[in-house]
């Protein structure tokens, strides 16, 4: 297969998309770059990817997103967002003192590994895409889980008003971070059922009645009535502000 960079393809799992190195959906084996999903199979820069044919998260600004920190390089970290595009973190949109280089290591703020909650604050026409912590919601998220969904369910997974995952926070005793990008960040004291729900209503998105449905299955699970909290000022929730560093 021609190494050369190409347009995107239709590809089924195990199909040879290159050599090299794998990126999102691809794996290597035997020296090869084969395919995970059906998809559109693109090579870039020498990285060899699929976009899957559903589910895929179109980064776009002003999105919260739950992000894992990938490479840590000069004045910058490299973030997986769960899209077939890495996003950067600039410095200077992450720390606010002064830092020099030549005698910090920058692992010393987010190192390898590391799941954050950030904003993008732009993207290019070629998917160039920038990530921002500026804002008071974004934050490193320490220990908890980690589950995806389809990212076009996070609105249903939010619900009105914030009014799905409050709950679903309230009946599980759990922190919960929902990013735009379809990266779900829980932790608290029933992070497993909380996890459970989130995903039913995943996989229920459309159907009637959902909210009493999971209202119904957290109540049977937990063993006690669901008691629901003031609406949230804002019908866009991403974030837990009840969070506080440290916890």
């Amino acid at each position: 297969m021609n190494e050369e960079d190409f347009g995107r393809k239709l590809v089924i799992p195990g199909d040879e998309i290159g050599s090299g190195k794998a990126g999102h959906n691809a794996y290597e084996e035997d020296g090869k770059v084969l395919s995970k999903v059906v998809g559109l199979a693109e090579r870039r820069n020498g990285m060899a990817f699929v976009i899957p044919l559903s589910g895929i998260y179109s980064p776009k600004r002003g999105d919260g997103v739950v992000g894992k920190i990938q490479e840590v390089s000069f004045s910058k970290w490299i973030v997986d967002v769960n899209s077939p595009y890495d996003a950067v973190l600039p410095i200077n949109e992450a720390v606010d003192e002064f830092i020099d280089f030549t005698k910090t290591d920058l692992t010393k703020y987010f190192n390898y590994g590391d799941m954050v909650f950030a904003e993008i604050s732009s993207v290019s026409k070629t998917k160039n895409v920038q990530l921002s912590m500026r804002d008071r919601k974004c934050r490193k998220l320490r220990e908890g889980r980690i589950i995806k969904v389809v990212p076009a369910k996070v609105p249903r997974i939010i619900g009105k008003s914030g009014s799905m995952v409050e709950m679903i926070k309230s009946m599980t005793s759990t922190q919960i971070v929902v990013g735009q990008n379809g990266v779900v960040w829980i932790k608290g004291e029933n992070e497993v059922l909380a996890a459970e729900a989130i995903l039913t209503v995943e996989k229920m998105a459309q159907k009637q009645g959902l909210t009493d449905y999971i209202k119904d299955m957290l109540e049977k699970k937990a063993g006690r009535p669901y008691e629901a909290a003031p609406p949230r000022k804002s019908d866009e929730f991403v974030a837990d502000e009840d969070f506080k560093e440290g916890d």
